[in-house]
């Protein structure tokens, strides 16, 4: 089963080992007034009921953050050419993106060295969940209704959050575009992409305040593409060209959206979600055939609650329910009586409870509380037939501190896994207490130069596959764990032409008790906890503008990252100090923007060092390095409260044959054209 075989060990993931750590807990806080606009010390946000907006800029609060946080707003996303999710990803230092090729590839996201699973993502605010693979599929998302994406790597300065949105060693959050809070006039915007292979997204989205207490939006995406694209490939001393087969993909996504204020103390949203994806899937190029006519098809349901309440000025509550389902159907009717077909289905609930309390101007503290229930079933005897089951309960405390210069944060999670099968033996239980705590400094009161220091301890339960699966799982399987430090600093300069940030961090990851899958005889792998790693590492960022005239601005940016990510397991092996596979030692991008009246240019590009597929570094078993260059070109046309844009992307600009998967060729040079329309 090939899709199963990638899906299950091509993310090969590391963790965590532990270590003992008191610090003192501090934190800063301020909540929000009753229908006003007060600025949050401890979010550094704005809390109105209306809405969550930030009141810093982007680059204050990138500044400022007590762990290394990287912001691309929807401004950035425009200007500097940034088409989709793994886009923006390949902007953000110490990013690792799995990217199996096309339009509908899947996609998923490590950070220095910890591995997809260790990565959590926040869609809204609430964490999405996958109990099992413990990875998410970010093809999934499009940047059409985003507002803004951040990553954090460590503790999130705003510790108003959910226990399980602390659980993760980095944590991707995608806010969606928000409601209309200044009129109720309707606001409806419509675009149409199209592109090469096939590639065709219509998108809909309609926002009205229907009062001054009752807003919602809806919104539809379609996207089509057949992933036709030719291909070069070298297998052996000989060159293989072919164009990709089996690869189309047809798949819609909706959403329902809604806040109600019902005064100025308290309010209630509320989110329906909607995924269809009926995809081919074109497997791996190699022994000079491309021969495959496997099918996944995947469909997600989830409904979100949020409640929020502020109790006077120090007291605030954060209530949050889910229910998500989702399915998946695989087939491959090549396979003699078509044993390999299996169906998937997931089912989760859960709740969560935050609450805030603001001491005084400098001291805020937080208590969050999370519980979740998630079950697993499969069509499939040979997959997973035990019918496994996991009551998760999260607790978090929080205290952070702070002045004009310095910011302390600390926290305190407890993590209890209550695990069991309706069928068969099941997992064990598992329980953790993992401490964290981080600092942020202003050195000179009157130049924004901060540097900050973080410590992390956190630990990740074993998915349902490597708990459960057929001839790979092991019920026997303790929890990886990992304990991460960060040094940084971050340099603001701004004059009323330039604009610049610098940001400089070095760190270190310690993994132990990595589940690794090994053979146990010629026919059957099993995971077990043998697994450690180190991992060193140092990222590097510059972005900023430069105003030239009235009419005319540059934009830049630019990342590198140095990750040596090597095994520790056993000094007797000879793969010991091995790069971990698929990580490279370099990596990098670079984008440059020219806004002017006529057409808007923007000239980007990302590539890496060459990587190994797997650990023991087997000959011919090396990816070559990359550079992917893109060239972006817009424009908007306003005439009183419509606007109109026009964009066209051409990517892989200099038609590079590429992997990012061993085996997984990528689409050379390509073109996206979109037509958007807002009212």
């Amino acid at each position: 089963m090939r899709f199963a075989n990638n899906y299950l060990s091509l993310h090969l993931d590391m963790i965590p080992s532990r270590l003992i750590l008191i610090g003192v807990m501090s934190l800063w806080l301020s909540t929000t007034a009753q229908g006003q606009v007060r600025n949050d010390t401890v979010t550094d946000r704005t809390h109105q009921l209306r809405e969550v907006t930030i009141t810093e800029s982007r680059r204050q609060h990138e500044a400022k953050s007590t762990a290394p946080l990287h912001i691309i707003d929807r401004e950035q996303m425009l200007t500097l050419g940034v088409t989709d999710v793994a886009d923006a990803l390949h902007r953000i230092p110490g990013v690792t993106l799995r990217d199996y090729g096309g339009a509908g590839g899947l996609k998923t996201v490590s950070v220095r060295g910890f591995g997809a699973k260790h990565t959590g993502v926040s869609y809204d605010g609430v964490m999405l969940s996958d109990c099992q693979s413990g990875e998410i599929d970010l093809s999934r998302y499009s940047l059409d209704n985003v507002e803004q994406l951040s990553l954090v790597v460590g503790d999130n300065d705003d510790i108003f959050i959910p226990a399980r949105n602390a659980s993760a060693s980095a944590v991707l959050n995608i806010q969606t575009i928000g409601m209309p809070t200044e009129d109720t006039d309707p606001h409806l915007t419509a675009q149409l992409k199209v592109g090469s292979f096939g590639y065709a997204s219509p998108f809909l989205r309609y926002m009205q305040n229907l009062s001054d207490k009752f807003a919602f939006s809806a919104l539809g995406e379609y996207t089509y593409a057949e992933n036709d694209y030719p291909y070069e490939i070298q297998n052996g001393s000989k060159v293989v060209k072919d164009r990709r087969t089996n690869s189309r993909m047809n798949t819609g996504h909706g959403e329902l959206n809604f806040v109600w204020r019902a005064n100025s103390h308290n309010s209630l949203s509320g989110k329906v979600y909607y995924y269809d994806n009926d995809r081919q899937l074109p497997g791996q190029v190699h022994y000079y055939t491309n021969v495959n006519k496997e099918t996944l098809h995947d469909q997600n349901f989830f409904s979100q609650l949020q409640y929020l309440s502020q109790y006077g000025d120090s007291w605030s509550l954060k209530c949050l329910a889910k229910y998500n389902w989702n399915a998946s159907v695989y087939q491959d009717p090549l396979m003699p009586n078509r044993v390999n077909d299996a169906s998937y289905w997931q089912r989760e609930a859960y709740a969560s409870a935050a609450v805030l309390y603001a001491l005084s101007e400098q001291w805020a503290f937080d208590y969050s509380a999370d519980y979740s229930y998630n079950n697993l079933n499969s069509s499939a005897s040979r997959t997973i037939d035990s019918r496994p089951y996991r009551h998760t309960i999260l607790q978090s405390a929080t205290a952070k501190y702070r002045n004009n210069r310095l910011t302390a944060l600390a926290r305190l999670l407890y993590s209890l896994y209550l695990n069991d099968a309706k069928d068969g033996a099941s997992a064990q239980n598992m329980r953790r207490l993992s401490p964290s705590i981080s600092l942020s400094y202003k050195l000179l009161e009157d130049d924004d130069l901060f540097i900050r220091a973080s410590y992390k301890n956190i630990f990740r339960a074993p998915t349902f596959n490597e708990s459960y699966y057929f001839h790979y799982g092991s019920t026997d399987l303790l929890p990886e764990s990992t304990d991460q430090i960060n040094l940084g600093a971050t340099w603001n300069v701004s004059s009323s032409s330039v604009n610049l940030k610098c940001t400089l961090d070095g760190y270190y990851n310690h993994v132990k008790d990595m589940i690794v899958a090994v053979p146990y005889n010629m026919f059957i792998w099993t995971c077990i906890n043998v697994g450690k790693v180190e991992v060193l590492g140092a990222d590097i960022t510059m972005d900023g503008n430069c105003c030239v005239s009235e009419s005319h601005r540059l934009l830049f940016s630019g990342s590198y990252s140095y990750q040596q990510a090597e095994n520790r397991t056993n000094p007797e092996s000879p793969y010991y100090g091995n790069q971990i596979a698929y990580i490279p030692k370099h990596s990098g991008s670079i984008a440059l923007g020219w806004e002017n009246p006529w057409i808007n240019l923007s000239l980007h590009g990302s590539g890496v060092s060459s990587r190994w597929a797997n650990n023991q570094h087997y000959e011919s078993t090396d990816i070559e390095g990359y550079w992917d260059m893109g060239l972006t070109a817009y424009r908007t046309f306003q005439w009183g409260e419509q606007i109109l844009e026009a964009r066209l992307d051409i990517k892989n600009l200099f038609n590079e044959q590429y992997e990012i998967v061993r085996f997984y060729p990528m689409p050379g040079r390509s073109w996206q054209v979109s037509v958007k329309y807002q009212l």
